[in-house]
């Protein structure tokens, strides 16, 4: 496999897209708009320019990863010679089905069709297209060029090949994959995802504030950041959504959103993307303030 379609260039879609090229393989970045195309490849060059102010890449280097990426916003012309499609759309089920649909038309009857989802049934993603034994889950983890992990989830469908297909070429870009099998929230997900919940439980209660669960957490359990902070770093809209296809698919109660969470999201506070989350983001990127919204002088606490 040599020709790699990344849809979507947002966080991990670029992210993906710039691991791939990094590697040596032609990638066609998709996206609706060119805006999110540019903001996607300058998001790749900043990162591409701190390894190398790391002293791990050449300027050369920088310059054939760059020049490996292609960009389209249309999806039908960039599929057309694709080995491998890897979608990273937004975490919604619908548009995913829809996407898998449309490449499963228009791509060759040999490519493989993966996606990054970090929560949805690869089964039913699969069930949209003619190819269910050629589709997979690929859940890489957020910084992508920097972390280890990739999730290789098998749908009821996907074939050996398949895997085996997917499992050798994470390899290939310096990844460790990790066998996993379908069901709501993978493994990543459906362990991490009840922690942050029970943190913000946690602060719901009343039990300690933003800053004091964080500093337990990263000084008592050495966690490089705390959980709320970590929330606002995947997007609290997209930790949301995890839970509540965990939530669907379990029907268990322990994996219902807190009502704190879903209060955020609806007013719009979605983490470090939107500007604030538990943290405030207006002046520093890092979680250093927590929101006013949150604050001992002006948080109440819910407890009955």
């Amino acid at each position: 496999m040599k020709n790699i379609v990344v849809i979507g260039a947002g966080t991990m879609g670029n992210g993906i897209a710039h691991t791939f090229a990094q590697s040596g393989f032609s990638v066609n970045l998709v996206d609706v708009s060119q805006e999110a195309l540019d903001r996607g490849l300058k998001t790749i060059t900043t990162n591409l320019d701190r390894i190398i102010a790391k002293g791990n890449l050449t300027e050369e280097q920088k310059a054939e990863t760059l020049g490996n990426i292609t960009t389209f916003t249309e999806l039908k012309n960039a599929v057309t010679n694709a080995d491998l499609v890897v979608e990273a759309a937004t975490e919604n089920q619908d548009l995913k089905l829809k996407i898998f649909a449309q490449m499963d038309e228009f791509a060759p009857e040999n490519c493989i069709l993966s996606t990054n989802t970090s929560s949805i049934s690869i089964t039913k993603i699969a069930a949209a297209t003619k190819r269910a034994d050629k589709v997979i889950g690929m859940h890489f983890m957020n910084p992508v060029p920097i972390m280890k992990l990739v999730e290789i989830i098998k749908g009821y469908s996907t074939s050996k090949e398949t895997f085996d297909a997917i499992y050798e070429m994470s390899k290939t870009l310096g990844k460790v994959p990790v066998e996993v099998n379908d069901y709501p929230g993978f493994v990543a997900n459906r362990i991490l995802m009840p922690m942050i919940n029970e943190s913000i439980e946690t602060l719901y209660n009343g039990v300690a504030g933003v800053e004091e669960i964080d500093t337990v957490m990263k000084l008592g359990m050495a966690h490089p950041m705390g959980p709320l902070q970590l929330a606002d770093f995947i997007g609290l809209d997209v930790c949301l959504a995890i839970l509540n296809v965990m939530y669907d698919g379990f029907k268990n109660p322990k994996y219902a959103p807190n009502p704190l969470l879903v209060n955020m999201v609806m007013a719009g506070k979605l983490g470090v993307k939107s500007g604030e989350g538990f943290y405030d983001y207006s002046e520093s990127k890092k979680a250093e303030k927590v929101a006013k919204m949150l604050s001992d002088d002006h948080f109440t606490f819910f407890i009955e």
